[in-house]
């Protein structure tokens, strides 16, 4: 599993065109879901979201979670995450998980962060546009892997 992580403002999600989701103040998680991951891994990397301190305390230093600050997810899956282009210019996908499993995990990855704070997600499978306003520092690579032994 892999997601890029961004701390957002605001952030909406159009999907074919129309507008379908939004949230404020929190994290746009663009999820991908590699072939050998399985649904028994899924809360543990929601917990990892979840209790990740990069947002500022009343010192300016990043020591809250997402919900020490009130904060909502996006939740957007992202097959590309494991487009591998080693050797190649035109990327690969070949890593990526099969989409009715995708679909799975990407559903119970959404199921398990709602327990914690509000989630919003993308229309799987469809062609998606994101409107947002970062805060930064804030974009993060969070990986977890069902076999330690493959890095891309």
């Amino acid at each position: 599993m892999r997601a890029v992580i961004e701390k957002v403002k605001n952030c909406t999600l159009y999907s074919e065109g129309k507008k379908y989701s939004e949230i404020q103040n929190g994290l746009l998680v663009l999820f991908g879901v590699h072939e050998t991951d399985t649904l028994e891994m899924v809360e543990h990397f929601a917990q990892k979201i979840v209790k990740l301190r990069i947002f500022r305390d009343e010192n300016d230093k990043m020591n809250n979670d997402i919900t020490k600050v009130n904060g909502q997810i996006m939740l957007v899956s992202n097959f590309t995450l494991y487009g591998r282009t080693k050797n190649t210019n035109r990327p690969d996908f070949t890593h990526s998980a099969k989409p009715e499993i995708a679909e799975k995990i990407y559903l119970k990855l959404r199921d398990e962060l709602n327990k914690y704070v509000k989630t919003v997600t993308g229309v799987f499978r469809t062609h998606m546009d994101i409107e947002l306003t970062a805060v930064g520092p804030g974009t993060f690579l969070l990986e977890e892997y069902s076999n330690p032994n493959y890095i891309t």
